[in-house]
C-alpha cells in the first residue's frame, strides 16, 4: 500500500473551471452624491489633484479680484463705464459656473462639463480682452491685474484641460457595467445635464445684458427681468431632476418650461433693436444678440438628447448611479 500511494497522489485531479470576467460595475468604489456619483479623492493621481486644487484656488483668486472690481465700479462715482460694469458682472457668473464645472468634471471625468469648462473660460478670456481692448488708460490701469491674471491663467487652464479631456474615461462602464446600451445613456444623461447648466449659465448673462442695457429700466421690464431670472433657475432645477430621476412627465413639463424662455428671447430681441441706434456703441448690444443665439443653439442640442434619453428611461441605470455603497 506505501507503494502504491505514491501513484495515487500523481492522479491527474480536475482543474476548476476558469474564472469568467468580472463585467460588473465597480459602483462600490465610487461614491454616491445627488448629481450621480463622483471617484473617492485617493482615487486621482497626485498631477490631477495638484490642478484640481490649482484651478479651484485660481479661479477664487479671479473671483476676489472681480468682486472687488464690480463693488469699486457700483460705488465709486467716478466710475461710469457700463460696458466695464457688465463685463465684470458676466465674468462673475462665469467663475461661479467655472468653478462647477471643473469640479464635476474632474471628480466625474465628465466630459461634457470639461468642455463646458473650457468654452466658458475661452469666454471670460474674450470678454476680457475685448472690455480691456475698448478702456481708456485710466481704466486699464484699474483693471490691468485682474486682466493679467485672467489671460495668464485662461491659458494655463485651457491647456490643461484639453490634456484631461483626451484622456482615456472609464466611469460610463463603471456606473453602467459592460451594456453598451446603458452607457450610451450614461453619456446622454450627463450631455442633458451639462447643457441644462450651461443653459442656465447663458440665461443668467443674457439678463445682465439686457438689464444694463437700459440705465433707466422701467418696473415693467425690471419685473419681466426678475421674473425670467427665477424662472430659469426653476426650469433648470426640474430639469436637473428630470434627467436625474429619469421622471418622463418632468421632461415634458420641463420642454414646456422652455416655451416662455423662448418668447422672453423674442422679446429680448425687441428690446435690443429698439437700443441698438440710441447709443455710439454696440458692444453690449452684439453681446446679447449673440447670447440669444446661442441660448437658441443649447435649447436645439438640450432637447435632441432630451427625446433621445427618454426612449432609454427604465433600463436600470439610475439604480446603479444612486445605489448606496458597499
Amino acid at each position: 500500500m506505501d507503494e502504491i500511494s505514491p501513484l495515487l497522489g500523481n492522479q491527474p485531479q480536475e482543474r476548476p473551471d476558469p474564472l469568467s470576467p468580472n463585467l460588473r460595475p465597480r459602483h462600490q468604489e465610487l461614491i454616491p452624491t445627488p448629481c450621480g456619483p463622483i471617484k473617492p479623492w485617493s482615487e486621482l493621481s497626485c498631477l490631477l489633484k495638484l490642478y484640481f486644487c490649482f484651478a479651484v484656488a485660481s479661479l477664487l483668486a479671479l473671483l476676489g479680484l472681480t468682486l472687488t472690481s464690480v463693488y469699486k465700479q457700483r460705488m465709486e462715482t467716478d466710475v461710469s463705464d457700463e460696458d466695464n460694469f457688465t463685463v465684470s458682472l458676466i465674468q462673475l457668473v462665469g467663475i461661479l459656473f467655472c468653478i462647477y464645472y471643473i469640479g464635476r468634471g474632474v471628480l466625474q471625468e465628465n466630459r461634457q462639463e470639461l468642455v463646458a469648462f473650457v468654452l466658458s473660460v475661452l469666454v471670460v478670456m474674450v470678454r476680457s480682452v475685448v472690455n480691456f481692448s475698448v478702456l481708456g488708460s485710466k481704466g486699464k490701469q484699474e483693471l490691468l491685474v485682474r486682466f493679467v491674471c485672467t489671460m495668464c491663467l485662461g491659458v494655463v487652464h485651457v491647456l490643461c484641460t484639453s490634456l484631461l479631456i483626451q484622456r482615456p474615461n472609464m466611469m460610463a462602464f463603471r456606473v453602467g457595467g459592460a451594456l453598451e446600451s446603458l452607457q450610451e445613456q450614461y453619456f446622454l444623461l450627463n450631455l442633458c445635464f451639462s447643457m441644462v447648466t450651461f443653459d442656465l449659465q447663458a440665461q443668467l448673462c443674457l439678463c445682465i445684458l439686457i438689464t444694463t442695457l437700459d440705465s433707466a429700466m422701467s418696473a415693467r421690464n425690471s419685473i419681466i427681468l426678475g421674473v425670467g431670472v427665477v424662472w430659469a433657475c426653476l426650469t433648470a432645477a426640474v430639469g436637473a431632476v428630470a434627467v436625474l430621476k429619469e421622471a418622463k412627465v418632468l421632461v415634458w413639463v420641463f420642454m414646456v418650461q422652455n416655451l416662455p424662455q423662448v418668447a422672453f428671447f423674442v422679446y429680448l430681441m425687441y428690446t435690443v433693436g429698439v437700443k441698438w441706434f440710441q447709443d455710439s456703441s454696440y458692444t453690449l448690444e452684439a453681446a446679447a444678440v449673440t447670447g440669444a443665439l446661442i441660448s437658441l443653439v443649447i435649447k436645439v442640442v438640450l432637447f435632441w438628447g432630451l427625446i433621445r434619453l427618454v426612449h432609454s428611461f427604465g433600463q436600470g441605470l439610475r439604480e446603479r448611479m444612486f445605489a448606496p455603497s458597499k
